[in-house]
C-alpha cells in the first residue's frame, strides 16, 4: 500500500511537470481494496477494472519502471506507451478500462472462458459506484447468475461518480444487493484486512461452483476524480481531512501492527523510505526512456500481416517523422 500511495504522489508530481499528460486518476486512498484482494486471489485468477488502475496494476505484477513509463507514454511502458496511465495490461491482469462500466462485461466473459475450460480459477471485476448504473453491469449480472459463472463483482464505492455523490444519482446506494438474486458483502474498503478476508470468502464461494458474488467495498478517494478535476465543487476540503485522518488504509494498518506489537515505528519508516526510493530511481527511468517510434504508430492495431485487405485505409503503412 505504501508503495502505491508513493507511485500515485508522483504521478501527480509528474503530471503537473507535463511529463504525464492526458487523463491521469490516480488511486490514493483506495490501496487497501487492490492489496486486499490481491492477497485473497491465485497468480492464474484474472483481473479486469477500470481506468483507475495503477494499483492493481501493481499488485498483478507489473514493475514500478514499467508503470511510470506507460504513463509518460514511454516505449519501456507496460503496453508500450501506446495506453497512458487509463491503459495498462500485465499476465493475468486485463487491464484498465476508460468506458464506463465495459470492463464488467468482459470481466463476466473470462469468468466464462474459465468455466469452459474446467479451471479453478476466477474473475474478478473491479468497477465504481458509478459505473454500477450502467446498463450492462445489470445484463452480466443476469447472465453471471444464470449461468453461474465463477466471477467476484467487486464495486470501489468511493462516494462519488465523478463530481456526483452517491445520493444525489444513485436511488439505491446498497450496491452490495444490486445483483438481486446474487449474494452481496458489503465490505469496510479502508481495512486491507477487511479486504482481504472478505475476499478470500468470496473467492471460496466462486470456487466452489455457486456462481457469482457481489463485494461493495467502501472506499475513498484522496484527490478529485481526475488530476486537475475542481473537487471543491462536490466535496468540502474538510470531509477529505476528515478522512485522511481517521480513515488512511495505511495508518489503519499501521495502528494495528503496532498494537500487536508485529512491527516498530522505526521499520515502518523504513519501508516508506524504500518505497519513495523505488518510486523516485523508476521515475528517474521513465523520464529516460525514449518515446515510441513514430514509424510503429500503425503497429498492433489488428496484426502485422494483415490475412486480408481492409477498404479504403492501409493502417501497415510506414510512417517516418518530420523532425
Amino acid at each position: 500500500m505504501q508503495t502505491i500511495r508513493s507511485l500515485e504522489l508522483k504521478a501527480r508530481d509528474l503530471h503537473k511537470q507535463k511529463i504525464i499528460r492526458g487523463p491521469c486518476h490516480l488511486y490514493a486512498g483506495q490501496e487497501a481494496c487492490a492489496v486486499g484482494i490481491e492477497a485473497a486471489i491465485t497468480r492464474t485468477d484474472r483481473l479486469i477494472t477500470a481506468y483507475r488502475s495503477h494499483g492493481f496494476t501493481f499488485t498483478r505484477g507489473g514493475s514500478l519502471k514499467e508503470i511510470i513509463a506507460e504513463m509518460a507514454g514511454r516505449r519501456m511502458g507496460i503496453s508500450r506507451g501506446r495506453g497512458g496511465p487509463m491503459h495498462m495490461f500485465t499476465k493475468n491482469f486485463h487491464g484498465g478500462y476508460a468506458i464506463v462500466g465495459s470492463q464488467v462485461s468482459l470481466g463476466a466473459g473470462l469468468a466464462l472462458a474459465l468455466k469452459y475450460r474446467n479451471t479453478d480459477d476466477l474473475s474478478v471485476c473491479v468497477y465504481g459506484d458509478g459505473a454500477a448504473n450502467q446498463g450492462q453491469v445489470a445484463e452480466t449480472m443476469n447472465m453471471a447468475a444464470l449461468w453461474k459463472l465463477p466471477v467476484i463483482f467487486a464495486c470501489e464505492n468511493n462516494g462519488y461518480a465523478k463530481g456526483t455523490s452517491m445520493g444525489r444519482c444513485t436511488v439505491n446506494t446498497d450496491f452490495y444487493k444490486r445483483g438481486d438474486v446474487i449474494p452481496g458483502l458489503r465490505v469496510d474498503g479502508m481495512d486491507v484486512l477487511c479486504v482481504r478476508e472478505a475476499a478470500r470468502f468470496a473467492s471460496d464461494h466462486c470456487r466452489s461452483g455457486k456462481g457469482p458474488i457481489i463485494m461493495e467495498l467502501q472506499t475513498y478517494r484522496f484527490f478529485g476524480h481526475a488530476i486537475g478535476d475542481t473537487e471543491h465543487r462536490y466535496r468540502t476540503a474538510d470531509e477529505v481531512d476528515k478522512v485522511r485522518k481517521e480513515r488512511d488504509p495505511i495508518s489503519l494498518l499501521e495502528g494495528h501492527l503496532i498494537r500487536n506489537n508485529m512491527a516498530t515505528m522505526e521499520e515502518l519508516r523504513e519501508i516508506n523510505e524504500k518505497s519513495v526510493k523505488d518510486v523516485e530511481e523508476a521515475a528517474q527511468f521513465a523520464i529516460q526512456s525514449p518515446e515510441p517510434l513514430v514509424e510503429e504508430l500503425c503497429n498492433y492495431i489488428y496484426c502485422n500481416n494483415p490475412p486480408f485487405k481492409i477498404r479504403g485505409i492501409n493502417p501497415w503503412t510506414k510512417l517516418t517523422s518530420s523532425m
